[in-house]
C-alpha cells in the first residue's frame, strides 16, 4: 500500500498529478462530490438553525468504500480538490467521510498543475478552511430552500417541470427587460451628411458637425434638404488641423468572465464549451518533451493579479519574439475590481515559453484555440502600448462646418500579437491626406442619408456574462451553469448566438417580479452575493444570513399561493400535421432548441425536429437537402431520406457542380465563406479570412 494518498476531483487531474510525485503516492479521484442534499425532499431543516442533511449521493457508494479502505492503510491523506469554496467543500465532506481530524494539516492547494506547485503545495499542507465551507454551505443552502420552495408552487400554478433559482430568475428577467426595452423603442429619425473630398487625389469623407461652432442636429428630410441646399457650390477650406498622438493599452490578463466573453467573441464558443475547455486544460495534458502538464493556472477565478515568475517568463518571451522594444521598462500591474475575490491569479499558461504552435498537433481543435486565446492575451498584457499618430481636420463650406478624423499606427505594441473582441462594432478611423490651414480639397460629392436609433441589442451570452459580473449577480463558478440552465428550462432559446425569451421563460419572470419581487431584485441578489463573500472572510455567521432571508420569504410564499390563480400556457400551433393521428403538432421548447410535438400527449407521443430545407436536392439520391443539429447544438447538412440515404455534410452544399468532375459544390462554414470541391478540390478548403 501507498504511504501517502493524495485525493483529487478528477481521474484527469489524478493521472497527472500521480506522475510528479511518483513512488510513495497514490492519487484517488472523488469523480466531484460525494455527498450531496438529497433530490428527493428539501434536505434544510428549517426548524432546527438551516442545518442541511447530507446523504451520500446514489451510485456513489463504491467509491466510498475504496476511498475508506485506502485511507485507513496510508500513513497520511492529503485533500487537493479545486481551489475555490466547492472544492473546500468537498474537501471538508471527504474529511468527514474519511474521519480525518479537524485540526489535522490535510488540504493542499495549487493554483496550476505543474510539477513545482504540486510539490510546493505537498510541503505546506493546511488545515480546511471552514470559512470557505461555511460559505458554499450557506449558497447552497440558499439555492435550496428558494429551488425546493418555488419550484412546486410554479408546477401547480403554471407547467410541471419548471424551476426557480436565485440566480438564474435574476439572469431570465435580464433577458426579458432587455426583450421588453426592445419591443417598446420608439426609434428617432435622423440625418448625416457626409462630404467626399480629395486632396492631391486621395479621397477622404468629411462628416457634417454643425453651423459654425455650434453643433446641428437633424431630425428631417425638410431641414436636412434646406443644408444640402445651402451647400450647394460650396468651396471646402480647411480652417483648421490639429496632430495628435494616441496611445492605446492592452487589455489584462483573463478572469472567468472575461475569458467566458471573448471566447464567446472570437472563437463563437458558448460559456459551457469555454469552461469544459479550459477544465480540460487546467487538469493537464501530455505536452511532447514536458510530459502531463497542466497548461493554464485555475479557470475559476475573479482576480488579475500575476505572480512574479509568470510575468517574468511573459517578459523573456516578449523579448525574444518581437525584441525589446516591445517591451515597457516596468511590468505591468493590474488592478483587481473591488470585491472580487483575489485568492487567485488570473488565467494564465503555465508555461508562458509554451508557445500555442508547439501544442497544436498534441490539443483537440477546441483546446488548442482557447490556449492560443489564453497566450496571446497573457503575452499582449505585459507588451508596450499601441501608439497612434492622430489628425483632426475642421473644414468650413458655406458657414458649415465639417470635420474629419484619421489615424495612422506608428508603433504597433501589443498590436502585434493581440487585440480584445469588441461586441458592437466601432468605426475604424482612415488616413487622411496631408492637410494644411487654407487648403481647399476638391469636392466630389454630396452624400446625405436617413438614419434611425436603434434599440439595445439582445444579450448573447458573453455579454449577459458582462451584465452578471457588473452587477455583481453570481460569482465566476455560477455563470456559465446559470445560463445553461435557463436554457435548458426552456425560459430562453439561443437564436443563433442570441438570448431570447420564451412565453414561458416572461410569464414565470413576471409571476417572480409580482409575487417574489425580492428575489429576481438584482440589488438584493448582489448584497446576498455580498454576504456569502462575508462568511468567507469569516466576519459573517452563515445562519444568520439564512435566517434574515426565510422570514420575509415564507410570507412571500404563502401570499402567493393564495393570490397566484392557474395560468394555461398556450402552445405555437404549427401548419404540419401529426401523421399518427392527425393533429396540427405544436412547438415545443427542448434542451436543443424548437421542435414539433403532438398535442394528443400522452395518448400520441409523437415528436420530431423542425425541418429546415435548403431548396437544393440531395447529390446521392436526388431528395432533399436538410438543416440538422447535432447533439451539441452545431448546424449540419444531411438529407431527407436518412437512414435510407446517409449524405451528411458539416459544409453547406450550394447546388452548384464543379466544373472539373461535376461533383456539388459546398461553402465552408464558419467565417470563411470559401467554395470548394469535396472531391478534386479538398485541398484547397482553406483561404484567407474576409
Amino acid at each position: 500500500m501507498a504511504d501517502k494518498l493524495v485525493i483529487v476531483e478528477s481521474p484527469s487531474k489524478a493521472t497527472t498529478i500521480k506522475k510528479y510525485l511518483g513512488k510513495g503516492y497514490k492519487v484517488m479521484a472523488s469523480m466531484g462530490h460525494l455527498v450531496d442534499l438529497p433530490k428527493s425532499q428539501l434536505g434544510v431543516d428549517i426548524e432546527h438553525d438551516f442545518e442541511p442533511k447530507y446523504i451520500t449521493i446514489r451510485g456513489k457508494g463504491d467509491l466510498v468504500k475504496s476511498l475508506k479502505k485506502e485511507a485507513k492503510a496510508a500513513d497520511r491523506v492529503f485533500l487537493a480538490t479545486d481551489p475555490d469554496r466547492e472544492g473546500e467543500a468537498i474537501s471538508w465532506h471527504l474529511a468527514n467521510l474519511l474521519e480525518i481530524n479537524a485540526k489535522e494539516k490535510c488540504r493542499i492547494t495549487f493554483n496550476e498543475i505543474t510539477k513545482t506547485a504540486v510539490k510546493a503545495a505537498i510541503k505546506e499542507p493546511r488545515t480546511i478552511d471552514e470559512n470557505l465551507v461555511d460559505a458554499q454551505q450557506a449558497r447552497r443552502v440558499l439555492d435550496r430552500i428558494v429551488g425546493y420552495k418555488i419550484s412546486p408552487l410554479l408546477w401547480k400554478k403554471v407547467k410541471k417541470g419548471l424551476s426557480a433559482g436565485r440566480v438564474q430568475s435574476v439572469a431570465t428577467r435580464l433577458v426579458c427587460d432587455r426583450e421588453a426595452e426592445i419591443e417598446q423603442f420608439i426609434p428617432e429619425e435622423y440625418w448625416t451628411i457626409d462630404a467626399h473630398l480629395s486632396q492631391n487625389k486621395k479621397k477622404f469623407v468629411a462628416h457634417l458637425y454643425g453651423k459654425g461652432s455650434k453643433k446641428l442636429a437633424l431630425h428631417d428630410k425638410a431641414s436636412t434638404d434646406a443644408v444640402v441646399s445651402a451647400l450647394d457650390g460650396a468651396t471646402y477650406t480647411v480652417t483648421d488641423v490639429k496632430q495628435g498622438q494616441r496611445k492605446k493599452t492592452p487589455a489584462p490578463p483573463f478572469t472567468t468572465s472575461t475569458l467566458q466573453q471573448e471566447a464567446g467573441r472570437k472563437l463563437g464558443f458558448t460559456t459551457m464549451r469555454t469552461m469544459r475547455a479550459a477544465q480540460q486544460l487546467y487538469e493537464g495534458v501530455t505536452v511532447p518533451g514536458r510530459g502531463s502538464v497542466g497548461l493554464i493556472t485555475y479557470m475559476r477565478t475573479d482576480s488579475l493579479r500575476l505572480s512574479a515568475d509568470a510575468v517574468a517568463g511573459a517578459r523573456e518571451m516578449i523579448a525574444q519574439q518581437f525584441g525589446a522594444e516591445y517591451m515597457p521598462s516596468s511590468a505591468r500591474v493590474y488592478k483587481t475590481r473591488k470585491g472580487a475575490q483575489d485568492a487567485h491569479e488570473a488565467i494564465r499558461p503555465t508555461m508562458p515559453d509554451l508557445l500555442p504552435a508547439m501544442v497544436k498537433d498534441v490539443l483537440p481543435a477546441e483546446q488548442y484555440k482557447l490556449y492560443k486565446l489564453i497566450w496571446e492575451r497573457f503575452i499582449a498584457c505585459q507588451m508596450g502600448d499601441a501608439v497612434y499618430d492622430t489628425v483632426g481636420v475642421t473644414i468650413d463650406a458655406n458657414g458649415y462646418t465639417f470635420k474629419a478624423n484619421g489615424s495612422t499606427v506608428k508603433f504597433r505594441g501589443f498590436t502585434a500579437l493581440y487585440t480584445e473582441g469588441k461586441d458592437e462594432e466601432e468605426e475604424k478611423e482612415a488616413s487622411l491626406p496631408r492637410l494644411e490651414k487654407g487648403d481647399t480639397p476638391v469636392f466630389q460629392k454630396l452624400e446625405h442619408e436617413q438614419h434611425f436609433t436603434q434599440p439595445p441589442s439582445r444579450y448573447t451570452e458573453a455579454s449577459l456574462v458582462k451584465a452578471l459580473e457588473e452587477l455583481g449577480v453570481g460569482r465566476p463558478s455560477t455563470y456559465s451553469p446559470t445560463i445553461t440552465t435557463i436554457i435548458n428550462r426552456g425560459y430562453v432559446i439561443r437564436d443563433k448566438k442570441l438570448l431570447v425569451p420564451t412565453e414561458l421563460g416572461r410569464i414565470v419572470t413576471d409571476l417572480m417580479k409580482e409575487h417574489f419581487d425580492r428575489i429576481v431584485d438584482v440589488q438584493f441578489t448582489a448584497s446576498m452575493e455580498e454576504q456569502l463573500d462575508q462568511v468567507e472572510e469569516g466576519s459573517t455567521d452563515w445562519h444568520g444570513i439564512i435566517s434574515g432571508f426565510y422570514g420575509p420569504f415564507s410570507e412571500d410564499l404563502k401570499q402567493a399561493e393564495e393570490a397566484i390563480g392557474n395560468i394555461e400556457l398556450a402552445d405555437e400551433v404549427s401548419d404540419v400535421a401529426c401523421e399518427k393521428c392527425g393533429r396540427m403538432m405544436v412547438f415545443k421548447h427542448g434542451r436543443f432548441g424548437k421542435f414539433l410535438a403532438c398535442p394528443g400527449f400522452p395518448e400520441c407521443r409523437n415528436a420530431k425536429p423542425i425541418v429546415k430545407e435548403v431548396g437544393i436536392p440531395c447529390p446521392k439520391c436526388g431528395g432533399m437537402i436538410i438543416e440538422k443539429k447535432s447533439k451539441r447544438g452545431k448546424v449540419f447538412y444531411g438529407c431527407n431520406n436518412y437512414p435510407a440515404c446517409d449524405f451528411t455534410s458539416w459544409d453547406k452544399p450550394t447546388g452548384e457542380k464543379c466544373e472539373t468532375c461535376g461533383s456539388m459544390m459546398l461553402q465552408r462554414a464558419g467565417r470563411i465563406k470559401k467554395t470548394y470541391c469535396p472531391e478534386c478540390d479538398a485541398k484547397q478548403r482553406g483561404g484567407e479570412r474576409k
